[in-house]
């Protein structure tokens, strides 16, 4: 038999199938923090796209600025300070991070032909809902995951707000329709939280439980009543 013409050609590689991690305007960088962290820890890849609105906040929170010319150095001081503001209490690995400017909108995410796994917005502030909802794409956090809904990929919105009126209800709801996990930013404490860290790492994780990704960010319920002050 005649071999065929890519016969002496390598197989190609598989291509980086990365997590797009969107970090809205709204209040919660930590859990941002605790998600990025999470996915590096399971040996995911991380595309990161985080707005403008964003940056106000992280630097209201944590008095850290992030900047597109030394993102890297600026997501690690992020990523190794705890929830309770302690710098260095974690050591994130960023080999497989790779970051997008929020106004880049020629960026790989923007195209339904770019290979990810699927996106997780944390924390989805309700201007950036609305955005999604109807479709506006006003920046690259918007575009992809309106690219994320018509690929019919997994989109995680951990919303965090409170209270909500009708019209961002409305909008959740319209998401929800749309296929995404709406998942709003809510700590339990069945988990035996004792810090705050705990409590960021719970939501955290479930959020990392919608996109299916293993983690051991908090103690799951194992149908005993008081198991989580069996340790205390």
């Amino acid at each position: 038999m005649k071999p065929g013409p890519y016969a002496d050609q390598q197989s190609p590689r598989q291509p980086r199938r990365p997590w797009v991690v969107g970090v809205s305007g709204a209040s919660g960088t930590p859990y941002a923090a605790a998600v990025l962290r999470g996915l590096l820890d399971a040996g995911q890849s991380v595309d990161l796209v985080v707005s403008r609105a964003s940056r106000l906040t992280l630097l209201d929170e944590t008095g850290i600025a992030f900047r597109d010319a030394h993102w890297r150095d600026d997501l690690r001081t992020w990523l190794a300070r705890g929830a309770d503001g302690k710098p260095d209490t974690f050591d994130p690995c960023l080999d497989d991070v790779r970051h997008w400017s929020a106004g880049d909108l020629a960026a790989g995410p923007s195209s339904g032909s770019y290979p990810v796994q699927g996106m997780l917005i944390v924390p989805a502030s309700t201007a950036c809902v609305a955005g999604v909802a109807l479709g506006l794409s006003k920046d690259l956090l918007q575009r992809a995951a309106s690219v994320t809904l018509k690929e019919r990929r997994r989109l995680v919105v951990a919303v965090r707000e409170t209270p909500l009126n009708g019209q961002t209800l409305r909008h959740l709801v319209a998401l929800d329709e749309a296929g995404a996990v709406v998942l709003p930013a809510s700590p339990a404490f069945y988990a035996g939280a004792t810090h705050i860290q705990d409590l960021v790492d719970f939501v955290a994780g479930r959020v990392l439980d919608a996109a299916g990704v293993a983690h051991g960010l908090y103690r799951r319920w194992e149908g005993e009543l008081g198991g989580s002050r069996a340790d205390s």
